[in-house]
C-alpha cells in the first residue's frame, strides 16, 4: 500500500503541493488527473523517491521511500520525457535493467518481443517517441516491478499499442497484485484502466473516489409527463444538473439506481430511460458541486 499524508511541497516560494493525503491500494490502478501545472510529476517524483517533501509523510508497505535502495528495486518511474544513455541499443538497457533490479525476469523479456516488436540491436535515442515509450514499457514490465509509477505514459502510442499496453498492465495487476499509479490529463484514456481516481488542482486534491462508486452514484435520467414535471420531483431527487428539451426534463442526479428508479416511477412518468455516462460526465457535474469548472482543471 502507498501512504501519503499531509504532503507539502514548495520550489523558490511556489506552492506546488498542499496538505496531500491519499493512499492506493496494493494491487490496484489510481489514476491521478489534472491539468499541466496541476502538481502531478511532482507528486510522482516524491513517490518514487526522487524527491522529498518539504512536510509530511510518505510511505510504500511502511517504508519510508527517499533514500531507500531497497525499495526503489521494487519500483519503477516511467517519466513523460524518457531518457535513454546515449547511443545505446535495447539489448544494452537490459543488461542494465538486470543489474538494477533483481527481480528482473528474462523469460519476460524474451516473450515481450511479441508485443514489441523491435529489433535488439538498434539505437534507441534514434527511435520515435512512440517507439521509445515502448521500450520503456518493454524494460519496465521486463523488470516485474512492485510499483509502476506512469507519467502520461500513453502519449505519442497509436491506439492499437495503447490497447496492447494497457492489456498487458491490467494483466500484471491481476497476476502479480503490481499496484500501478498512473498520471493523466485526459479522462477518457484513463477510464476504461483506473478502479480509483484523483484530481489534482493548483496542488490540491479536490476530490478522489473509486470509479465502481462514481459511477453507481451519479446517473443521467430523462423523464416526460403527461403534463408539468411534478415540482415534488424536484424536491425527491439530488440533482446536480437539469435541462428541459421539449416535454423531455433531462437529469443528471446522485443517488443509487433502484432507489432512484422507484422514486421517478413513483410519479408515473410517460417515458423513463437512464442513460450512460461518461467519466468526463461524471466528473463535470461532481466538480460542478464543489464550486470548479471542470474546464479549467483537466484539458
Amino acid at each position: 500500500m502507498i501512504e501519503l499524508k499531509t504532503i507539502k511541497k514548495e520550489f523558490e516560494e511556489m506552492e506546488a503541493l498542499r496538505d496531500v493525503t491519499l493512499s492506493i491500494k496494493k494491487g490496484s490502478i489510481y489514476g491521478l488527473l489534472g491539468s499541466n501545472g496541476a502538481g502531478k510529476t511532482t507528486l510522482l517524483k516524491i513517490i518514487a523517491g526522487i524527491y522529498k517533501q518539504d512536510h509530511g509523510k510518505i510511505a510504500i508497505d511502511g517504508e519510508e521511500v527517499f533514500e531507500n535502495v531497497g525499495l526503489k528495486e521494487r519500483l519503477i518511474f516511467m517519466p513523460d520525457s524518457l531518457y535513454f544513455f546515449p547511443q545505446t541499443t535495447i539489448k544494452q538497457l537490459a543488461s542494465f535493467y538486470r543489474s538494477v533490479y533483481p527481480t528482473w525476469n528474462e523469460e519476460r523479456f524474451q516473450k515481450l518481443k511479441e508485443a514489441f516488436p523491435i529489433q535488439l540491436h538498434k539505437k534507441v535515442h534514434r527511435m520515435s517517441k512512440g517507439m521509445q515509450r515502448q521500450v520503456g514499457f518493454w524494460l519496465a514490465l521486463s523488470a516485474m516491478p512492485d510499483v509502476l509509477i506512469l507519467d502520461e505514459p500513453l502519449d505519442g502510442l497509436d491506439a492499437v499499442m495503447r490497447q496492447k499496453i494497457k492489456n498487458l498492465l491490467v494483466q500484471d495487476v491481476a497476476e502479480r497484485e503490481m499496484t500501478i499509479l498512473i498520471s493523466s490529463h485526459n479522462l477518457r484514456e484513463v477510464e476504461d484502466l483506473c478502479d480509483h481516481v484523483g484530481i489534482l488542482h493548483h496542488g490540491q486534491l479536490l476530490i478522489e473516489k473509486e470509479l465502481d462508486d462514481l459511477k453507481s452514484d451519479v446517473h443521467k435520467i430523462q423523464v416526460a409527463f403527461e403534463g408539468d414535471v411534478p415540482l415534488a420531483l424536484y424536491d425527491t431527487l439530488d440533482i446536480l444538473y437539469q435541462e428541459k428539451r421539449g416535454s423531455v426534463l433531462l437529469c443528471i442526479v446522485r443517488g443509487k439506481e433502484n432507489h432512484l428508479v422507484n422514486k421517478v416511477r413513483s410519479y408515473k412518468p410517460l417515458i423513463f430511460d437512464i442513460l450512460p455516462l461518461t467519466l468526463e460526465e461524471i466528473f463535470i457535474y461532481e466538480m460542478g458541486d464543489v464550486g470548479y469548472a471542470i474546464e479549467n482543471i483537466i484539458v
